[in-house]
């Protein structure tokens, strides 16, 4: 089926959804590159404009991917779900963004249309989104989940402390992440990068991260960013595994690149449950998965089929509600300027990908990021930062100094995450702040001034001991 619209009387062809729908998105490097971009302002315009009088059950009528050939639009139709959809099913996309908007739209009613939502329908709705409008539709909705803590909930700001180190040396990393755990960061995991995949590092930096979590008895999750079947193998050997991870993407083709399958992140799921029920640790919820996307990742493999990327990154988060995570997130200007070129254009993915996740359900963090190459700077990061945390975001990342070392990228600092939560009156997950408070690192929900001394002692404790 085509569309057309007439603008300033300048009759736009599209020849199809798929290209309606990449010509509506605002202007990324990434769609250019893949041949998919509207050529000018005026087509995407009425491109925006065509695409906010369909029908949403047109949109679910009509996959971009076929599903007989690719089972990430398979899984995306298996689990939709018809009643949640109903309620929505009569609207066009430029009503379901005005029901979106309205003041009585709240929270429960969200939710309860979580299931009904298809990627493509959130994708769509966010291209007739502006930056403001993403940030307020989010803000109103809470995903919350627990692992041995409980992240989510309004007016907590997650902190994932990334101590990554160049060599894995794991006493730079468990230094790294006790500087993160005296600046209140470390509520939504101790996640380490690791420079070498192989089964006993992986190992070593799991071990490691246990020891650490259980001599200071904090109550967080670590996990070590390795492939899944490293991880799965480092399990096998007898390493404590309490978040499984895994980048994903919004096609098989892309998945396969990664060397990764639905059904091998089902059986690690099903693996790392079953270690969890071995394990005499006070887990208060059973999400035990970690995923990483990022808008740009299924062109870079090759693999987008003609699909502007924001569409694909919404089809990578039905991969991802498809294993009830603990944390997902988008790792937003992290691929490079080929995707997303500059300033503007990274914050604007940052806030579709997590109005996005957020309306499909998901627990959103983002890695607010740029590479040095980018036409981007730590201002820019500063930007994203305070729009996402007026936006609730689940999480953020904490890197040293916002200098990854290993994956030599820029991110957010401990300081960062000090600042923003004060600036928005943010607290760590509760549970975690109990244990900030008693270690006399917050003070009254607020960071303390000062030094350390319990932390540090009990830090010289676990090196002395080991």
């Amino acid at each position: 089926m085509s569309y057309a619209h007439v603008l300033r009387g300048q009759r736009f062809r599209f020849a199809d959804l798929r290209e309606l729908m990449a010509r509506a998105n605002e202007e990324k490097s990434g769609d250019k590159l893949a041949g998919v971009a509207a050529e000018s302002a005026q087509e995407r315009v009425a491109a925006k404009l065509a695409l906010a009088e369909i029908p949403l059950s047109e949109i679910v009528a009509n996959p971009l991917i076929d599903p007989d050939t690719d089972d990430v639009a398979r899984l995306i139709l298996d689990q939709h779900d018809e009643a949640a959809f109903a309620r929505i099913e009569s609207l066009c996309v430029g009503e379901f963004r005005e029901l979106l908007l309205a003041d009585e739209t709240d929270e429960p009613m969200l939710h309860s249309l979580h299931s009904g939502i298809t990627p493509d329908i959130a994708a769509a709705v966010a291209k007739l989104m502006s930056n403001k409008e993403l940030t307020y539709v989010a803000a109103k909705i809470r995903n919350i989940t627990r692992c041995r803590n409980t992240i989510g909930q309004r007016g907590v700001l997650g902190v994932r402390v990334q101590p990554n180190h160049p060599t894995d040396d794991l006493l730079g990393i468990l230094i790294s992440a006790v500087e993160g755990l005296s600046f209140g960061c470390g509520d939504a995991v101790i996640g380490v990068n690791p420079a070498n995949d192989s089964v006993e590092s992986v190992s070593a930096v799991l071990h490691g991260l246990e020891r650490l979590i259980t001599h200071l008895g904090i109550p967080t999750q670590h996990c070590c960013l390795a492939h899944i079947t490293t991880q799965l193998a480092a399990l096998e050997a007898g390493a404590p595994i309490d978040l499984l991870f895994q980048s994903i993407a919004g096609t098989q083709a892309a998945n396969d690149s990664f060397g990764i399958s639905l059904e091998m992140l089902r059986e690690g799921r099903e693996r790392v449950l079953d270690s969890h029920a071995r394990r005499e640790v006070g887990w208060i919820g059973n999400q035990v998965m970690y995923f990483e996307t990022g808008q740009g990742s299924a062109l870079s493999a090759g693999a987008n089929h003609g699909v502007d990327q924001l569409t694909l990154e919404a089809r990578a988060y039905a991969v991802a509600r498809a294993f009830d995570p603990f944390l997902v997130n988008t790792v937003v200007g992290f691929i490079g300027p080929e995707y997303l070129y500059d300033e503007r254009q990274i914050i604007r993915a940052g806030l579709e990908d997590h109005f996005m996740g957020k309306l499909l359900g998901l627990p959103m963090g983002v890695d607010v990021c740029y590479t040095n190459h980018a036409a981007a700077d730590q201002n820019s990061a500063d930007n994203l930062y305070q729009l996402l945390a007026a936006a609730g975001v689940n999480y953020v990342m904490g890197v040293p100094c916002s200098d990854d070392v290993m994956l030599n990228y820029q991110s957010t600092s401990y300081h960062d995450a000090a600042m923003i939560r004060q600036l928005f009156h943010l607290r760590p997950a509760p549970e975690f702040l109990a244990w900030l408070e008693t270690n006399g690192i917050f003070h009254n929900g607020r960071l303390a001034s000062g030094d350390r001394p319990a932390l540090l002692q009990q830090f010289s404790g676990l090196l002395e001991h080991k």
